[in-house]
Parts: structure tokens; C-alpha cells; sequence
């Protein structure tokens, strides 16, 4: 296969027409016309479906082009890292994280990387969702005890754990007894919340009596008083330390996996290397209690 038609091919793809794809490039769109044209006669496929204003991948074009675009990146950066006589970290890189983790921590995380690595474009969505990281164009995507993924490699970096927390005027009721509390999700009537503290184990009737979007505004809400809240001990540490907050105890749950992910077929790019290195380096042991010092910090 002819390694520069797939190229332009991709080209036009990328762009969603011969014209657009040759300003884009300055190069003649004749040209990028006959290229593609000799791939399509090269595969005995036709890529494009060629309309009076329209072009359109065909199933097989649109096929192609997911398959080879990010080999066809790769390869650019492979040859620019050997121009430059080295492997520095340089380009875009976009990472995908989940919300709280960004507000906490990405931030100066982001930015002691921008420091280290000046050449690298770095770009940060926030969102909780499972990204298509192929077809959304993501390098690296942080996520939260993620389902598994055949078509992507994934790392733990770090581990945090759930507490059960309330303001200081908020009695610990008896065991089994109701107690307000201040979710993130849908308010489906009292649940049972189990926990483990000093004094052994024991359960209390969660009442949902206000319902937020973010940890971050429970806990704020937890301070006032309004109820008792389930959060990352990373997020209240130092409101436990302050006496801002007491806890009742460690919730009975698995602890929380902060995972990196990345996709399987593509060869890891100096950026991710360089990033993976970075969170490495800010949280040597994986521990909530590091998380808990770099928010405080």
C-alpha cells in the first residue's frame, strides 16, 4: 500500500472534501483527487461516495479511516523524534479525567508538567463518562474503578478509600437508626450505610435530605451542618485534622482505583510516557493519603 496516497487520504477524510483538504495543506487538489483514486484502484474499494456538493466515506472508506489515522500520527512523530536527534516529549497530548479528580488535582498537576515538558500542547477534558478514546482522539484518559476493556491498557496510580463524615454537632445516631444525609445521585429513600471505626462495626439508615451534583458541593454542605455525607478521605482530611468534620467511620465498601488508561494498539507516545512518569513521580506510593497532601498543598 502506498504509504503518502494513504496519507492524502486521510488527509481528505480528516477535512470531508478534496478542497477544504488541499487549502488545508496547500497542495493541489488534483493531485489529493488522483491519489485517492489510485488507493481506491490499489484496494478495489471505493473510499469516498462523491456527490454534486457532497463527499461521504463509504463504510470501508470510514473503516480505513479509523484504522490508520492514529498508525499514520504515530509515524510523523516517530520521524520528527528521530529528526530532532531524541525522544523529548513534544505535540499535543489530551487527557480525559473525572470531575473531582480535575478540580483537586489536575490543575497543579497540569501545570508542573507544562513546566517540565514546555513542548508539549497539554489539553484536559472533564468529564465522568466512558470516552471512546480512539474516536474521540484521546491519549490518556484518567477514570474511577473503570469496567473492563479489552481494547485498552490500563495502570492503577492511585487509591483512596470512602468515609462517612458530618459536622460536630451532628450526633452519631444508635445502630440502625436514621440519620440525614447529603448524596450525589438520585434520592431513592433511606439506604443502609455500613462502617468500621475504632469502636467496631456499625450501621445507620442514610435519609437522603439534599441531593448535589458534585463531592465537592457535598462536603461544603456536610460542613454546614445539613447532613451526613459519604466522601473520599482524601477530600476531608484536613476537615478531620481542622476539626471541621468528625468521622464515624470508614464506609464498608471497596476502596476507590484511580486507573490510567490507554489504547491498546497504539504505541505509547513519549507524551503519555512523560505524563505517566509525572503522576508517578507526585504520588510515588499511590496513597490517599499523598492525594490528600497534594490538595492541601
Amino acid at each position: 500500500m502506498d504509504l503518502v496516497a494513504l496519507a492524502d487520504f486521510n488527509l481528505v477524510a480528516r477535512h470531508g472534501g478534496f478542497g477544504r483538504a488541499a487549502r488545508a495543506a496547500g497542495r493541489p487538489k488534483a493531485t489529493l483527487s488522483r491519489r485517492v483514486a489510485e488507493l481506491e484502484a490499489d484496494l478495489a474499494l471505493r473510499l469516498f461516495e462523491r456527490g454534486a456538493r457532497t463527499l461521504k466515506l463509504t463504510e470501508e472508506g470510514r473503516a480505513l479511516h479509523e484504522r490508520t489515522r492514529v498508525l499514520l500520527t504515530e509515524i510523523d512523530e516517530l520521524a520528527a523524534a528521530i529528526a530532532t536527534g531524541g525522544d523529548r516529549p513534544r505535540g499535543r497530548l489530551r487527557i480525559s479525567a473525572p470531575v473531582l479528580f480535575s478540580q483537586t488535582a489536575m490543575g497543579k498537576l497540569s501545570a508542573g508538567f507544562a513546566l517540565k515538558h514546555p513542548d508539549v500542547r497539554l489539553e484536559v477534558t472533564t468529564e465522568d463518562r466512558a470516552v471512546d478514546m480512539v474516536e474521540e482522539g484521546y491519549d490518556l484518559a484518567i477514570r474511577v474503578n473503570p469496567d473492563p476493556d479489552a481494547s485498552l491498557v490500563g495502570r492503577i496510580f492511585l487509591r483512596d478509600r470512602l468515609v462517612v463524615v458530618a459536622a460536630p454537632g451532628l450526633l452519631l445516631p444508635a445502630h440502625g437508626a436514621t440519620a440525614p444525609a447529603i448524596v450525589r445521585g438520585p434520592m431513592e429513600g433511606p439506604m443502609t450505610w455500613t462502617m468500621t471505626s475504632s469502636a467496631g462495626r456499625s450501621s445507620i439508615a442514610a435519609d437522603p435530605v439534599l441531593n448535589l451534583p458534585s463531592l465537592m458541593m457535598v462536603r461544603d454542605a456536610v460542613r454546614a451542618g445539613v447532613g451526613v455525607g459519604r466522601l473520599p478521605i482524601s477530600l476531608v482530611k484536613q476537615d478531620l485534622a481542622a476539626g471541621r468534620l468528625v468521622s464515624w467511620g470508614d464506609l464498608d465498601e471497596p476502596d476507590i482505583a484511580l486507573w490510567t488508561l490507554y489504547p491498546s494498539r497504539r504505541l505509547l507516545s513519549a507524551r503519555v510516557s512523560a505524563f505517566l512518569d509525572h503522576l508517578k513521580e507526585a504520588f510515588p506510593m499511590g496513597t490517599a493519603d499523598e492525594l490528600a497532601a497534594h490538595i492541601g498543598g
